[in-house]
């Protein structure tokens, strides 16, 4: 015995509407939660740039002093110029610890800044074409004209 097939259904026309906005809708919600996204962790981006920018300015100055303090040891090498030296060694590698910190965060926030932009790209010009077909779409029908009857002269 064969064993019968299962029919498929057939799609009702509300059903297929309800489908359609809800796709819409949902491009919609992606193309806005993705540009608040990128909003975001360009922000946050900004943010480490700027900070990673103040430690190297500080570990810019740090060199100097180490050397004006290294000049200043070999001239005079008493114990407060042997601690002074310490001290800004000791700064400058608590200051790279920090860049180095900030630079990982950075290059990560790089990276998902370039995938959010480009998932923001594609949902936002799906977005705009829905939105410029669904207007083709919904134009109002244009009335045809009946032709006048041509008077008949006699």
């Amino acid at each position: 015995m064969a064993a019968k097939k299962k029919s498929k259904k057939v799609v009702k026309g509300a059903a297929s509407h309800k489908a359609v906005d809800s796709a819409i809708a949902t491009i919609n919600d992606v193309a806005a939660s993705a540009t608040k996204a990128v909003i975001a962790v360009d922000k946050e981006y900004k943010k480490l740039s700027k900070s990673a920018k103040s430690l190297n300015k500080k570990r810019a100055t740090m060199m100097r002093k180490t050397r004006a303090a290294a000049k200043r040891f070999k001239k005079d090498a008493s114990a407060t110029n042997r601690k002074a030296v310490a001290v800004i060694k000791k700064d400058i590698v608590a200051i790279k610890k920090e860049a180095e910190k900030v630079s990982n965060l950075k290059s990560a926030a790089a990276e998902e800044l370039a995938a959010l932009k480009a998932a923001s790209k594609r949902a936002v010009a799906y977005a705009k074409s829905v939105t410029s077909a669904d207007r083709v779409l919904n134009k109002p029908k244009k009335k045809k004209r009946k032709k006048k009857a041509a008077k008949k002269t006699a």
